[in-house]
């Protein structure tokens, strides 16, 4: 089974280029504070990459 890992949005997406804005929507983040859960692919890991100035990690 993969390891789960938690997700937890805390900068805003606002004045930030279009590419981030889509990888936070498609992690499934919303606003500051929304945490979600994913399976730790490495799909899921480069997305968080991405956009790792605006959200924090946490192995569930």
């Amino acid at each position: 089974m993969a390891k789960k890992i938690q997700v937890k949005q805390l900068k805003s997406g606002i004045k930030r280029p279009q590419n981030q804005k889509r990888t936070l929507a498609a992690l499934g983040l919303r606003k500051i504070g929304h945490v979600v859960e994913h399976d730790a692919t490495p799909n899921i890991l480069g997305m968080i990459d991405k956009v790792k100035h605006l959200v924090s990690t946490q192995e569930a």
